[in-house]
């Protein structure tokens, strides 16, 4: 069956669906970025809420900036915006319809209808998914880089800006001058402080610029930090051949894990969706959950990606299932990151440490060792060089963490422990396997990298250190090195 409104009073049985009128419902969000986490996330829980009957003047908007985002719309658009979202549970697959949104502007360069759009009254939040490296974020200092070339380009031409930053300093400015309340901007991913990144990104633009904008929406535009969470692979046949096991011809379902946490700092000035009736946290303690998730979580999927990945293991349950591997991550968890981690109210994090291997080791998502290593260069200093630091300024020197960095250079080689290329899995690919090629003669070139490591790759200690273990990966191979340190004998 086609996924459409019409098609909705006729699904298949089993398949939860909206049970509101669509077309009552009015937008309230535009969300920058329609990937499959939002999907699967921010998505979901607007649509629970709508089934209680609440929040119909909240329907999302979807826009983006970037010629994958109009390939979505074009996608969405014939399915009259609907999605179908598969929880993968070893107990039995769940399908659902999702209707929250209503509406997804044209992908334009100069970005005039998402402008437009957001410059609307009745659009009071604009939230986004844009992946952990699309801040504008100098990964050597954590702070907003105004020299990055996509900034100066929007902060020569702001009435035709090209990045979603551009496109809401635009909008923000059409608002002030028409005395409407500022929307708040959310930000909804995989980042530490991602309300304070979000607001350093659009301030710093203005301040090229538009200084006076820029003291403006410091002052009165809201930021809200948030933690969001669930392990959400990329669509692809399998998952289009699921939906069809349904009943559903979708073109862009989504699956997911049945786990899903969002946790949001109480900070909408011109009203929010009441989204804690659906499971979702308010809390002034956003910081200490997410240090929990990003440094457990996904420092944890990047500790088992790039052994993995060099020993050919394809999907992440697999991974989770090689006795090396999964030593390999309780060890240096328990060890080197739990310790590091600051209490959570009301969570042990050995527990939580045990619901991640759990989540991690789910068969059904089939999630893949390569999205895993996917986007290191932007990854690795948000997820574990953080860890390692504080290790150090604790006087304890990292084995675990700094063999995976070894692992990482390794893996950005090119090549398998078996000699199997690896194909480009990082926007900076070929830098990063020109310098790792290097690195196995000259292990410091790695380190230098200054926009990834900075002050910690200059560490004697760190150094030293890596050294020994990519050395070790070279000559001996990654079983061999994972044997002798999860047995306690270092590398």
């Amino acid at each position: 069956m086609k996924l459409s409104t019409a098609a909705l009073s006729a699904l298949p049985a089993g398949i939860a669906r909206p049970a509101y009128d669509r077309s009552a419902l009015t937008p309230g969000i535009v969300h920058i970025g329609l990937g499959n986490f939002h999907r699967a996330h921010q998505a979901v829980y607007l649509d629970d809420l709508f089934n209680l009957g609440e929040g119909h003047d909240w329907a999302l908007i979807g826009a983006g900036v970037r010629p994958t985002d109009a390939r979505m719309r074009d996608l969405l658009a014939a399915q009259d915006n609907l999605t179908t979202v598969i929880e993968l549970d070893p107990a039995g697959n769940r399908a659902r319809v999702t209707g929250a949104m209503i509406g997804f502007v044209p992908v334009e360069p100069d970005n005039a209808a998402l402008i437009a759009r957001m410059s609307d009254p009745a659009i009071r939040i604009v939230s986004l998914t844009v992946t952990e490296g699309g801040y504008y974020v100098d990964p050597a200092t954590g702070v907003f880089d105004p020299a990055h070339p996509d900034i100066v380009a929007d902060g020569k031409t702001p009435a035709r800006p090209a990045t979603a930053f551009g496109a809401i300093l635009a909008a923000l400015k059409a608002r002030r001058a028409a005395g409407t309340a500022p929307f708040t901007v959310m930000s909804c991913d995989n980042l530490p402080g991602n309300g304070h990144v979000t607001r350093d990104a659009v301030v710093g633009l203005a301040r090229l610029s538009d200084p006076a904008l820029a003291d403006w929406v410091a002052a009165h535009v809201a930021f809200p930090n948030a933690m969001v969470d669930r392990i959400t692979p990329a669509t692809g046949p399998r998952e289009i051949a699921l939906a069809r096991s349904f009943g559903l011809d979708d073109a862009a379902p989504v699956t997911c894990e049945p786990f899903r946490q969002w946790v949001v700092e109480d900070h909408f000035p011109t009203g929010r969706p009441a989204l804690e009736k659906v499971g979702v946290t308010f809390t002034d303690h956003v910081h200490l959950y997410e240090a929990m998730k990003i440094r457990i979580l996904n420092g944890g999927h990047a500790i088992i990606a790039y052994p993995s990945g060099l020993m050919d293991i394809e999907l992440v349950h697999e991974g989770m299932a090689n006795d090396l591997v999964r030593a390999f991550l309780r060890k240096v968890e328990q060890d080197e990151i739990i310790p590091h981690v600051p209490p959570v109210p009301g969570t042990s994090l050995a527990d939580y440490y045990a619901l991640i291997e759990r989540r991690f080791s789910n068969p059904e998502i089939a999630d893949t060792i390569r999205r895993l290593c996917l986007d290191g260069s932007n990854r690795q200093p948000k997820f574990i060089i953080p860890s390692l630091r504080d290790n150090l300024a604790a006087g304890t020197v990292p084995l675990g963490l700094i063999l995976e960095s070894a692992l990482w250079c390794r893996y950005c080689a090119g090549t398998t422990d078996s000699g199997a290329t690896i194909a480009p899995n990082d926007p900076n690919w070929e830098t990063l396997t020109a310098t790792a090629r290097r690195a196995k003669a000259d292990p410091n070139a790695w380190l230098g990298m200054a926009d990834i490591y900075g002050e910690t790759g200059r560490d004697p200690r760190v150094q030293q250190v890596f050294a020994r273990c990519l050395d070790a990966l070279w000559t001996r191979g990654t079983k061999a090195v994972l044997t002798d340190y999860v047995a306690g004998r270092g590398v």
